[in-house]
């Protein structure tokens, strides 16, 4: 069972996070309003003991003069009538008992010490007969005083409420304690307003960054408060950061640019002399017998390969520089024909089927294209067993033409799918020899003519679906 104490301290820990979690305006403002609070709570305090004791210490001299003062207007007529028989009345100057101090509504009695009544107010309730100058009985604040006669000692008793002076001095601590709950309010309204209008320059600042961050643009200007205090100098901060990433991020680009230019002057440069060699080799192939023929034909296959590299090099050097192509009218259905065509009698054992209705146009380059199909029927035919199906289907589906191949291997296991669309990519146990290029300039040429390319789940648990849409040309 928990103890009390770890009780406290997940509380203290739930609001210390919750704290931290608000705003900082917040933060500002609630801090200044409980420090106002606070103030104003101990104001409240000393006015609401002085107030309560200024009030009652009033009460105690105003019963205690009201009573004196009655003592000396009140005189009382001793009327004889027998022996050691007499009557006690008020005399005709005296005050009318219901007429004084009528808006206090206080209850006056004249009576013996015994407590007998001689005369007293309308309505007037138990009094005890006077025992001492000052009590206080039933809810009432009493005053007795003697008034000698030569009958005895009779007393006048003036009696007032209680509940009047707390009535007052709850007033007074009602009136208190508004002021304080409205104190804090207002200091809360106002501790927002102040630190909204502190927050403002880092509210631009923060809307500036999200900015740069959107547009990736570092060259956008940072705001600077008019004041010279900490957020001018986080402004200062930020643009001196800024600077210096945007004059490394120009350095960096003009370096990618210097590579991607050198990759595609390169090779374009060894397409030349790749021509002049294959030219070569394939004479000697065809001139000489046995081993040397061999050797010249294995030379030759390398040289083939090596020329499809440079060429797959320069494409996409091509489409990092952003050189495009002339686009013409291009029927993808013709282009996907040509390239199962094209394949078909290196195909072996596996069955390539076409479903490529006519009218599939759209604005691009013939070339490029055709790069694209044979690319991902050469990677079907790789990656699958011998007798499975490849299948490449072209589409008009809603303003866009969808080129898909599918296939009978194995599939690509979930970890890979990210990464097969990676230059120089290549699955483990790939031995096929392939440059790990093929995928990349797909996904390139699909950039270039302003489509996608994807890797989606086969239609019937089949081995591996891609599918690569192109707006259709209107």
């Amino acid at each position: 069972m928990a103890s009390p104490g770890s009780y406290i301290r997940s509380a203290a820990r739930a609001t210390s996070s919750a704290y931290r979690r608000l705003p900082i305006r917040w933060r500002l403002a609630g801090g200044s309003a409980l420090l106002t609070l606070v103030i104003l709570l101990g104001f409240a305090a000393i006015v609401g003991v002085l107030t309560t004791r200024s009030l009652r210490a009033d009460f105690n001299r105003e019963t205690a003069s009201a009573a004196d003062d009655l003592r000396k207007t009140i005189s009382l007529q001793i009327v004889t009538e027998g022996e050691n028989q007499f009557r006690v009345r008020l005399d005709a100057d005296s005050p009318k008992l219901n007429d004084y101090d009528a808006s206090l509504n206080p209850v006056i009695r004249v009576v013996f010490r015994t407590g007998e009544v001689v005369a007293q107010t309308t309505n007037a309730p138990y009094l005890p007969p006077p025992r001492t100058l000052r009590e206080d009985y039933a809810g009432y604040r009493i005053e007795s005083r003697p008034i000698p006669t030569s009958a005895g000692t009779f007393f006048v008793q003036y009696a007032r409420r209680l509940s009047d002076v707390d009535a007052s001095a709850n007033r007074v601590r009602v009136f208190l304690g508004l002021g304080v709950l409205g104190g804090a309010a207002l200091a809360l309204l106002a501790g927002l307003a102040t630190a909204t209008r502190a927050m403002a320059p880092i509210t631009r600042l923060t809307d500036t960054a999200r900015t740069i961050a959107r547009t990736r643009d570092p060259s956008l200007t940072i705001p600077h408060p008019e004041s010279s205090d900490e957020v001018s100098e986080l402004a200062s901060t930020l643009e001196s950061m800024l600077y210096a990433l945007n004059e490394a991020r120009g350095e960096t680009e003009a370096t990618l640019a210097r590579q991607r230019q050198f990759v595609a002057d390169a090779s374009h440069e060894l397409r030349t002399p790749l021509t002049s060699v294959l030219a070569n080799l394939e004479l000697l192939e065809m001139e000489l017998e046995g081993e040397q023929r061999e050797a010249a034909a294995s030379a030759l296959r390398s040289s083939r390969r090596m020329r499809r590299l440079v060429a797959d090099l320069l494409l996409l050097a091509r489409a990092d520089a952003g050189r495009m192509a002339p686009r013409v009218p291009v029927d993808l259905s013709e282009v996907v024909t040509e390239a199962a065509g094209e394949l078909e009698p290196v195909a072996g054992d596996h069955q390539i089927s076409v479903s490529a209705p006519p009218g599939a146009e759209l604005e691009g380059a013939r070339d490029e294209l055709h790069r694209l199909t044979l690319n991902l029927l050469e990677n079907a035919l790789r990656h699958t067993d011998p007798g499975t199906a490849v299948e490449a289907t072209v589409e008009r589906i809603d303003g866009e033409i969808v080129l898909s191949v599918e296939d009978d291997g194995p599939g690509i296991s979930p970890e890979l799918r990210d990464k097969v669309f990676e230059r120089f990519f290549r699955g483990d146990g790939d031995r096929s020899g392939s440059s790990g290029l093929g995928l990349s300039i797909v996904q390139a040429v699909a950039d270039s003519h302003d489509g996608t390319v994807s890797l989606e789940e086969p239609l019937d648990g089949r081995g591996a679906r891609f599918v690569v849409r192109f707006p259709a040309r209107r």
